[in-house]
């Protein structure tokens, strides 16, 4: 009897067992993790899609070498922006200081330094511009073109008392400028000014404005 018992249990035994597969328990599947990860975290954090927007702008600007206009996107950043963010544009920012600090000085004339000035004011920074010009003014004060400038900025920023006495000293050292500012369309929100008129087109024999009688 133990033979026949050991027999049956080495028949059973050898037999594959189609269940087995079944019966063992299935591996549970590993939950994805709903947490974002920390980089798509600040990629939908609309802080920081601001401060990397103002960063791709800034950086633009700084290839296009308008180092002026690349200068507040990146101090946005410094003032809010995340410190991975902030700490390159702190670095990219020192290194507009110092081209600008650079170009201030590297100009091989007046008429090259008049034009920078200008290209600031198209540019409507008026601020810099106008340090410019006066810039141009130290060095030589009978530098006309730059009492013109001058005087285009102050129109331009609602000056009036101060462009008139701008532009009376531009035409008194150099009359061409009263034909320039003729047919100058900066000088438009002056147009009715009968002050403007009459420094543009004096009476013959009459001194024009701001002139000592």
């Amino acid at each position: 009897m133990k033979k026949k018992v050991a027999a049956s249990v080495k028949r059973s035994s050898s037999k594959p067992n189609k269940f087995k597969t079944l019966r063992s328990p299935k591996a549970m599947p590993q939950k994805k993790s709903t947490a974002p990860s920390p980089r798509t975290q600040l990629t939908q954090d609309p802080v920081f899609a601001q401060a990397v927007q103002n960063y791709e702008v800034g950086l633009k600007f700084m290839q296009e070498h308008k180092y002026e206009k690349a200068k507040p996107f990146l101090e946005k950043i410094i003032a809010g922006g995340p410190k991975e963010l902030a700490d390159r544009a702190r670095m990219h920012l020192n290194s507009c200081n110092q081209q600008l600090s650079s170009n201030a000085t590297s100009f091989k004339s007046q008429d090259e330094h008049f034009d920078y000035a200008v290209s600031l004011m198209n540019s409507g920074q008026y601020d810099q511009s106008r340090s410019h010009m006066e810039k141009i003014l130290k060095q030589n004060a009978k530098a006309d073109f730059a009492l013109y400038g001058l005087a285009v900025l102050d129109c331009l920023t609602s000056q009036v008392e101060s462009a008139l006495k701008n532009l009376s000293e531009a035409i008194r050292l150099n009359p061409q400028n009263r034909f320039q500012a003729r047919n100058d369309s900066d000088f438009q929100n002056m147009a009715d000014d009968p002050r403007f008129t009459e420094l543009l087109y004096p009476e013959p024999g009459e001194p024009s404005f701001g002139s000592k009688r």
